[in-house]
This record gives structure tokens, sequence and C-alpha cells, in this order.
């Protein structure tokens, strides 16, 4: 019984001895980190003043009119982005799952390669694309006489967020593509035949069979999209730095700016655990909405 016991000591030793490196890294660069910011969103923390203000930072944040316009734009992009990204991708995976392996290849590399290219090139193709002098865009518009003259995409408020929605969505759909078509080869085949031979249209089968094995898959890319697009911020600070006039700033580009360029790290925490909250609520909600009927 003593040599089991030692034996099993070992054994636990060693475990935590192989997890240390990933939870000291955890903790250091993770949690720490995070405590830190909510125990200084209490703060008046700049260069030269650490003053304790209790929830003056919150109070300032709600009455900041900026931040207001920020959290707006924010709630505009997941709006706008997610459920496209859901019913895109889902779309384009259920048009190529049962092609060749060929043609499945040439599709996800099509539609990933937005993704695992870096934000800097992405930006830069996007960036001439939307040149209001000799942008693409502009051209086949207007040879397609959509519009009369050149359109500044990026540099008019009523333009703007919508131009940086599209490039958010070339980036996303990619992992959520490969993912539906990864689940649609999961779905059991012989139902679907069963169904066909009864004569279910393409439209019960898909909606009575595949749907429920696809829900596990499109909860986690509801949840992740959600996240990547609350924070996103790469693409605003590349293009148009939150103009013009904060009509494309975002919560997370604000709190840089404020951090990073204005030095007000309390403030900005401030609305870093407001973000957080706001984030883990949205989440929950989720979970509870699509996670009752998820089966795994």
């Amino acid at each position: 019984m003593k040599n089991v016991n030692k034996i099993r000591m070992r054994e636990t030793i060693v475990s935590y001895c192989f997890l240390a490196p990933v939870l000291i890294f955890f903790v250091v660069f993770v949690l720490v980190p995070m405590i830190m910011g909510f125990v200084t969103s209490f703060f008046n923390y700049t260069m030269i003043d650490f003053t304790f203000v209790g929830i003056d930072n919150y109070v300032r944040m709600f009455n900041d009119e900026v931040f207001r316009k920020s959290l707006v734009n924010t709630l505009i992009i997941v709006i706008g982005s997610v459920p496209v990204v859901v019913i895109f991708s889902l779309f384009v995976a259920s048009q190529t799952y049962e092609r060749s392996m060929f043609t499945r290849s040439f599709f996800r590399c099509v539609f990933f390669l937005p993704v695992v290219t870096g934000s800097v090139a992405v930006t830069v193709v996007w960036k001439w694309i939307y040149d209001p002098l000799s942008g693409i865009l502009n051209y086949i518009l207007k040879a397609g006489h959509v519009i009369d003259q050149n359109i500044s995409w990026l540099g008019d408020s009523r333009y703007a967020l919508w131009a940086i929605i599209i490039i958010l969505l070339t980036t996303s759909i990619g992992q959520p593509i490969i993912l539906y078509i990864a689940a649609l080869g999961n779905v059991d085949k012989s139902l679907v035949e069963a169904a066909r031979v009864d004569g279910a249209t393409e439209f019960n089968v898909f909606w009575k069979i595949k749907w429920s094995s696809l829900l596990p898959t499109t909860l986690y890319i509801v949840v992740i999209t959600t996240i990547n697009s609350f924070q996103c911020f790469a693409l605003i600070q590349l293009l148009t730095s939150g103009g013009p006039n904060y009509s494309t700033s975002t919560i997370m580009y604000y709190l840089y700016e404020k951090a990073f360029k204005l030095s007000e790290y309390g403030y900005a925490n401030t609305m870093g655990v407001f973000l957080a909250v706001l984030i883990a609520l949205i989440s929950f909600a989720q979970f509870k909405i699509l996670g009752d009927n998820v089966e795994y």
C-alpha cells in the first residue's frame, strides 16, 4: 500500500512539473494582468498620478460621448457581422462538402487565405481597393453606372464603418467554413439517405437531420465570432484610426487611444473591464439560447 501511495505521489509531482510552465505563464501573463486591470480601474492611474477615485472612472465612462459612440459602433459591427458569417459559412460549406476532394480543398484554401494572411497585407490590399482616386471599387461602380463620382469609402462617415465590416467579414469566414465542412462530413449518411428515399426535400433533410448535428459547431462559431468582432482593432488602427470623427471608433480602439496615446491607464482599464463583462454576458446568453438544444 505504501508503495502504491509513493507511486501516485511521484506521478502527481511529475504531472505538476509538466504543467508548471503553462501555469506560470497563465498566472503571470493572464491572471495577474486581469486582476491589476480590475484594481486599477478604480484609480486615476496616469504617468504622473496614482490616486484612488472609486467608481468615478465608471461614471465618467458612461457620460463620455465618444465612449457611447464607440459602444454603438462596436454593437453595429457585432450585429452586422456575426449573422452574416454564420449564414454565409454554412451556405458555402453545404454547397462544397459533398464535392470532390480537390474542389473542397480549393474552396477551403480560397476562403481561409485571408485568415492566415497578415493584417498589414490585408489592410494594404483593401486600402488600394477603397482608394478614392484610383481604387478598383470606385472604378467598377462607375463603369457599371452605379455611382457618378468617386466615393471616399474610408473618409466618409456614412460608409467608413460598413467598409470596415466588409473587410472583417472576409477575414472571419475562413475558419467557420472549414468547421462546417468537417461537421457536415460527420453527419450520419444513412439517416440522410433514408430521409431522401422517403421523399424528404433537401430543406427537410437539412433542418430535421443535419442541423441538430451542426448545433455544437454553430454555438462555437457564434461565440468565437462574437468575441472577435468585439475585439476588432487592427483594421481600424491601420485604416481609419477611429475616424472620421470617431465614426469607426470601437471600444477596443478607444481603450488603446486612452491607454497608449494619452496615458490614462486607469480609465482605459475601466473600459476593458466593461468590455470583458459585456462579452461574458452576451456569451452566456448565447450558451443559454443555443446550448440548451446542443447534444454532444
